[in-house]
């Protein structure tokens, strides 16, 4: 329950300047939904462990895929860019993917915003039953920093250690004519993308047997493995069953449907 001193909870009429004070009542079974009684500075130290975890608590690759957009978004959700995670409300605005959730009670209104990307997170309470728009000042709070205070990139450090047989795996890689690039990340994982532009981008987790699983984006949750030929020698790629080689059209290997016998050609 509420200890003193603490903010009291108030209903502003909606066409008068008037307030009235709204009572405080125990939830029961109803109490984790909002009978949660905190300040910024907590909610802060909260937002802080959403994005890196605690492994005494939540890894940080659980918080990552509380982040992670789960269920189907409907029609109108997909136009107003928001989705859901596990238990985390997911919204795009102004360029940026931000995640948290907001909550209300009578007399009270609050909201978390984190941008992961710019190590940012916003933190909005009102002791008012409606009236500020939560996530809308949140996520302004968090655009103004992050235009006002950019992030400071973090300074280059090479790799403490690095697994060669992925080394190896690492630079262009074809689907059809469609150039995208494989690179180690500092986390033992891998990120796959196209080389320039917009498109299917997603980082992978190692799972420990040489294949790797899509933790974001388009590949979310899709395997992906490098397919040996008899010799040893890698084929191509193999993720969700797209196929991606080593040159266009690679001579040799398992494109779908095959590759022309003749070859790369000019106008004859």
């Amino acid at each position: 329950e509420s200890q003193a001193p603490h903010a009291g909870g108030w209903a502003v009429h909606p066409w008068a300047d008037v307030m009235l004070p709204e009572p405080v009542e125990d939830l029961g079974r109803m109490a984790p939904a909002g009978q949660l009684w905190s300040t910024t500075g907590d909610l802060a130290r909260f937002a802080a462990f959403l994005v890196k975890g605690d492994d005494g608590v939540l890894s940080e690759a659980s918080v990552r895929e509380m982040r992670t957009p789960a269920a189907p978004a409907e029609a109108e959700e997909v136009a107003a860019g928001s989705a859901y995670g596990l238990g985390m409300q997911v919204q795009y605005r102004d360029g940026r993917m931000l995640a948290g959730h907001s909550g209300s009670l009578p007399g009270f209104v609050a909201g978390l915003m984190i941008s992961v990307e710019d190590d940012l997170a916003a933190v909005v309470l009102a002791n008012c039953t409606s009236g500020p728009p939560v996530f809308t000042v949140a996520a302004d709070l968090v655009r103004i920093v992050a235009e006002a205070e950019p992030r400071i990139p973090e300074p280059w450090r090479p790799l403490p250690e690095v697994d060669h047989s992925v080394l190896q795996l690492a630079g262009p890689w074809y689907w059809g004519t469609h150039a995208f690039a494989l690179r180690l990340t500092a986390d033992g994982g891998v990120s796959f993308g196209p080389l320039s532009g917009n498109g299917r981008r997603s980082r992978f987790r190692a799972n420990g047997d040489g294949t790797w699983t899509g933790l974001d984006g388009y590949y979310a949750g899709e395997a992906l493995r490098a397919v040996q030929r008899p010799d040893g020698s890698v084929d191509h790629l193999d993720l969700g069953s797209f196929v991606f080689t080593r040159q266009p059209y690679e001579e040799g290997a398992s494109v779908p449907g095959g590759v022309d016998p003749e070859g790369w050609r000019g106008i004859r």
